[in-house]
Order: C-alpha cells, then structure tokens, then sequence
C-alpha cells in the first residue's frame, strides 16, 4: 500500500504517453516546383542524382582535397553548427524528461515549537521528526498530449539543427573550392598582367626608339606610356586581389594555407562534369536546408497540439512514500512507514484570451513555417536550374572564347609586325594590344566560371556524400 502512488503515477504515464492534439503531418505528393528542370536541354534531369557523390569523387584534385579537409576540420562556422546540435539535443532530452515522473531521495528533519496556549498543555510543546523518503514532485498526466507535443516539436527542432549542420558542411565544401579557384584565377590574371606589362614596356621602348629615328610622333610615345602605367596599375590591383583571396580562405580554412597547397592554373584543376541531376521531386526534398524546414515544419505542428491541450483540464500528481519517526535511531523500525498522495486537477475557465491567442500564434507559425518550407523548394529549384543553364552552354562559349583569343593573338602578332616595318601606325598595334589582354583575362574569368559552376551545382544538387566518411 505505502508505494501505490509511485506505481499509480507510473502506470498512468505508461498509459496515457501516446495521446496527442497535434494535427495529422502529411507532405504534399509532390513539391511546389516543376517536375522537369529549367534547363536548355530535357536531358539534363536523370534518374540519379549527386546527393550521394563523395565530395573526393567530385573534387579529384589532390590538393583542392586537402584544403577541403583543412577547412572541414577547422572552420569556426562548422564548429558553431556542431555545437548547436549538441544544445539541441540537449534541450530535446531536457523536454523528453517531462513524460516520465522524476523520483527524488529526500531526506529530512522538521523541528517544531507549539506555544502552551496552543497545544492545551502547561508547556510548550517541541517535537522533532525524522523522514527518509522516495518522492514524485507534480507530475502531470499527458491525458491530451501537451507535453508529449512539446516533446515532439523539441525533437524536430534538434532535426532540423543537424540538418542545418549538414547544409552548413556542403556549403562549406563548395564555398572552399570556389575562394580555392578564384585564387588560383586571380593567380593567372596577376601573371597575365605582369606578361602585358613587359610586353608594353617593350613596345615603349621601339616606339621610344622610332621617335628618336623621326619615324614616330610625340602622341605615340605618349600613348605608349599611358599603356605602361595601366599594366602598373594592373599589376598591383591583381596582387591585392590575390592577397584578399588569400585572407578569404584562410578565413574558410579556419587556419593558414599551406604553400605546397596554393592553388595553380585554374585550366589544370580536374572537377567532375557529369554531374547527374536527378529528378526535382528527389532531390529538392533532399537537401538539407529543404529538411530543416520540413522539420521546422513538423514542430510548429506540434506546437499546435500543445496550443490546443492548454484548453483542457491538467492533472499532476505529487506523491512520497517512505518512512517517519520522531527519533533518528528509530527511522527505519517497523511502523514508521508512511506516505503521501496529492493529486491536483486544473480546469481552465478564464485567462484573458490567452489560450486562444497561444492557439492563433502556433497555427499562424505553423503557417509561416509551411511558407517558408516552400520557398525552401522552390528556391533550390531556381539554384539548380541556374547552374545547370549554365554547364549546357559554358563549354560553347568556352569554345568561342577559345577561337576569339586565338584570334586576338594572331592579331596581335601581325600588327606588331606591320608596325614595326612602317606599314601601319601605332593605333593599329594599340587597338590590337587592348584586344589581345581583354581575351586573356576574358579567358580566364570564364574557365573560373565553368569550374565554379560546377561546385555551386555539386551544392545546389545537396552533395557531399555521407559525412560519416570523413
């Protein structure tokens, strides 16, 4: 009999822990996008998709991979994100707590005093009592779910952290390889500009030459200066460029960039091109920023149910079961037994509207949390379709590129040369020499961008393979 309000309080958790308010979750049959990607092309969709492409398989490079490993291994943001499940995991046991009774060893002595006035007696009456006992502090009975809600938003929200966490890593393996590649670009603008310099301070130097002959005018020589302190000032805006994309990953990487790690050629750097797309409907509920709002989603439903419970009655139970006596030495003796049992109803009946309100606000978050979870869709399906618009045409223009350059330079050589026998004057050499550095850095600019590309699909597509491998 002394530990039935333990068992009781027991039992009923037991067999009152699976009811819930919560409305019925059901994701859509299909998501608010297109079925078919927005790209030139309808093959570009397959029935594969790189979600499960190890971000090694997709960046070959051997030293794109260890700046890669550097900055998953060090970087602040990605350290923040772990951590932040960890708080949230934490905060889901905390809640879970609350659908078991807490039992508590208390230990105890109350001495008390009762005037003679008091107690009828010709002396004051002081009395101490011993206790030892097992106790259950107000635990409530989930008849209609609130807590068990509670519980269930509290897991969602720890879900949607990981999920963010997991976003966080692939953006951080796209965001690596691009500052990676756009330092190795600025890399080959930087020589490119200190290329154009000599070859316009050589230029300076004939032109100089041919005015001291009588064979060229003041404005060419001065036009021939002019070049050369553009290709200075060239020179020195892409060594700043470089420095800043070297303060940019070093930032990424969370540590400094080793030298046998700086990037070369952007041309060189091997990254895979046939990326499959898969189908929208696959892979935009894949992502993981698209779960974390799903999972958003799920808790602000959850939320609801505990809205909705704040309008029925709530029952809690306080119970203790153990021992009493007024001597210590006699605490345990046979016949000190004793016990408590308190349970506690309370109905609702007035509260300013604040119920209704708490209902209002989770369903309008609920709401909010919908909206945001579609747009979560649909745009992933714009940065998709985005990348892939561009890896259908990005070798065309490469090709064209390559054809205007070998242009440029052939161009280039034949005014020189016609310049230098008296055939043509110096403008001609001049429009030439501006035609030839544009095309260069032209060239440049668009290898960056079809490798670039490439890594923000890689992303777009939620790849990054299993972290787990890592």
């Amino acid at each position: 009999m002394t530990r039935a309000p333990l068992a009781l309080a027991l039992a009923a958790s037991a067999a009152l822990s699976g009811c819930t308010l919560a409305p019925r979750y059901e994701r859509a049959p299909s998501p608010p996008s297109p079925q078919v990607w927005s790209a030139v092309t309808p093959q570009a969709g397959t029935a594969t998709s790189a979600e499960g492409l190890g971000w090694r398989e997709v960046f070959p490079d051997p030293r794109l991979q260890q700046v890669i490993a550097l900055a998953l291994d060090n970087n602040r943001d990605l350290r923040v994100a772990v951590l932040n499940i960890d708080a949230a995991r934490a905060q889901y046991r905390i809640q879970r707590a609350g659908l078991v009774p807490g039992v508590a060893a208390v230990g105890s002595l109350a001495r008390t005093r009762t005037p003679a006035a008091v107690a009828g007696t010709a002396q004051p009456v002081e009395a101490d009592v011993y206790g030892a006992d097992l106790a259950v502090s107000a635990f409530e009975l989930d008849l209609f779910g609130r807590v068990r809600s509670l519980t269930e938003a509290s897991r969602q929200d720890f879900l949607a952290t990981e999920a963010d966490w997991r976003a966080a890593r692939i953006s951080l393996i796209a965001e690596t390889a691009n500052a990676w590649l756009t330092l190795a670009a600025d890399q080959d603008l930087l020589e490119i500009a200190r290329s154009t310099l000599e070859t316009r301070q050589a230029t300076a130097e004939v032109v100089n030459k041919r005015f001291e002959a009588g064979a060229a005018s003041q404005v060419e020589v001065r036009q021939a200066q002019i070049l050369v302190e553009q290709s200075r000032g060239d020179v020195a805006q892409a060594a700043a460029r470089v420095a800043q994309d070297r303060n940019a990953l070093r930032l990424l990487l969370g540590t400094d960039l080793p030298a046998d790690l700086a990037a070369a050629d952007v041309a060189s750097v091997a990254i895979l091109a046939d990326l499959p797309a898969g189908a929208p409907s696959a892979v935009l509920l894949s992502r993981p920023d698209v779960l974390a709002a799903e999972h958003r989603l799920r808790g602000a439903n959850a939320d609801i149910g505990a809205a909705r419970a704040a309008f029925l009655p709530q029952i809690s139970l306080t119970g203790s079961t153990g021992h009493s006596s007024p001597e210590l030495s006699s605490l345990f003796d046979a016949g000190a037994g004793a016990w408590s049992f308190t349970p506690r109803i309370s109905l609702p009946i007035f509260a300013g509207g604040a119920n209704l309100a708490g209902l209002r606000a989770a369903t309008a978050g609920r709401d909010i949390a919908l909206a945001t979870y579609e747009k979560a869709i649909q745009s992933g399906f714009r940065e998709v379709s985005d990348a892939l618009a561009v890896r259908e045409t990005i070798d065309e223009r490469l090709q064209a590129r390559t054809r205007e350059l070998a242009a440029a330079e052939d161009a280039e050589r034949l005014a020189r040369l016609r310049y230098e026998r008296g055939v043509d004057d110096y403008l001609s050499l001049l429009d030439a020499q501006r035609t030839l550095y544009a095309s260069q850095q032209a060239m440049i600019a668009l290898r960056l961008e079809r490798a670039s590309n490439l890594a923000t699909l890689y992303k777009a597509l939620g790849g990054g393979g299993d972290p787990a491998a890592d």
